[in-house]
């Protein structure tokens, strides 16, 4: 029998806080229910495994952070687009330090084409006709965008830049330097 109140958003929920709090990578479902003073049996009744709620945590994190930066690029263009899409990401990762390594679990094709990965590209898409960027280049930017913006924010928040003490100069000379070149796209 389900615990009253226990349902399976309020578990993925938990879940994310909780990763956010220790780690995505020690959430476990056993943590969870001692957070919810329950016995971890009593989780399968929402949940199908720890590979269940991990999915759940991710596409939840998607979801966050595609309504995060759809408002930061709502009635912007060019390089003002590039800049807010890139805050909202880098931001979302350093709020979110567990849901954000949730998003690098890798989903099932029928789970990423429901969740809001799609977003994601669509709206790096719409950055880049900012910039005039035809096919297949702009399939190359938005690899570029994203390689940049992940590899950027998983070295600050591993710690990676505290002995410079630079990184916002840092950040926004990376996004000055990724403006100048998408205006100036090499042809193939």
């Amino acid at each position: 029998m389900a615990r009253a109140g226990v349902t399976a958003e309020r578990l993925t929920l938990a879940a994310a806080d909780l990763a956010d709090e220790i780690g995505f990578e020690k959430v476990t479902v056993s943590a969870l229910a001692r957070r919810f003073g329950v016995t971890d049996a009593s989780l399968y009744f929402h949940i199908k495994n720890a590979r269940d709620l991990r999915v759940r945590v991710a596409v939840l994190a998607l979801a966050e952070l595609a309504d995060r930066a759809a408002a930061a690029l709502a009635g912007r263009a060019g390089k003002d687009a590039l800049v807010a899409f890139a805050n909202a990401y880098r931001d979302y990762a350093k709020e979110h330090r567990g849901r954000y390594a949730a998003m690098q679990t890798e989903l099932d094709p029928e789970t990423a084409a429901a969740s809001a990965a799609g977003r994601h590209s669509e709206m790096t898409r719409a950055i880049l006709r900012g910039y005039d960027l035809p096919e297949p280049a702009q399939t190359d930017a938005v690899r570029l965008l994203h390689s940049t913006f992940h590899g950027y924010v998983s070295l600050e928040t591993a710690g990676g830049f505290r002995h410079s003490g630079e990184e916002e100069a840092s950040w926004s000379r990376i996004l000055d330097a990724l403006d100048t070149f998408l205006r100036n796209w090499p042809s193939p």
